[in-house]
């Protein structure tokens, strides 16, 4: 355990309280860094009325599948697989600079579709303030989708989802920063199951 600073501790505990009052609530997780501590954090706050859900496709890594396991596995999580089929729209395997929308579209489209047969109440994934100043098309999907952002309402920061992970003792927390398997093809190669193989061997 480490000790964190009062004004992270205050963070915590506005992001619980956040967290309470989605209700019910699945969160997308993917078994990276602040997917998994989202994931945790929802699963304190609200029990079982939270459940972590990880979308499986050709551009998910199997390294990704087996942290995720053993983060649910470890920490008691309610965790489904579910699977998702960006590959069929063409949009997406053209591999455009919006590419990431096409694939987070998708991913929202299925929790969505889970969200409507276990009757939650919202959906959220695992933005935090370091990415609202990249390009990440991935973001409008989620707005267009009303996914809830817990980590932007209360201001944290990659390092203090970092920090906030040691404390809790996940394993994730010093994982380098790592995106799914078509973010490695440059923009105009279309993605194409065979690439995507190439590209986690």
């Amino acid at each position: 355990m480490t000790a964190i600073s009062p004004e992270l501790q205050r963070k915590e505990a506005a992001l619980e309280e956040t967290l309470r009052s989605a209700g019910s609530l699945l969160v997308a997780f993917s078994g990276g860094v602040d997917s998994s501590y989202l994931a945790l954090a929802a699963h304190r706050a609200l029990g079982d009325r939270a459940l972590a859900v990880t979308a499986v496709s050709a551009s998910y890594p199997a390294s990704h599948r087996s942290v995720a396991e053993t983060v649910v596995a470890d920490f008691g999580i309610a965790h489904r697989f579910v699977d998702t089929d960006a590959m069929a729209n063409p949009d997406y395997r053209a591999n455009r600079t919006d590419r990431c929308y096409h694939l987070k579209t998708e991913l929202f489209r299925v929790m969505g579709q889970v969200q409507g047969e276990l009757g939650f109440e919202n959906v959220a994934y695992g933005v935090n303030t370091d990415d609202t100043g990249d390009f990440r098309p991935g973001h409008r999907a989620a707005a267009e989708g009303g996914v809830l952002s817990p980590f932007l309402d209360v201001e944290l920061s990659k390092e203090e989802i970092r920090a906030l992970s040691r404390e809790a003792g996940l394993p994730t927390a010093d994982l380098p920063a790592s995106a799914c398997l078509s973010s490695r093809l440059p923009y105009g190669s279309a993605v194409t199951p065979e690439r995507l193989k190439q590209v986690e061997e």
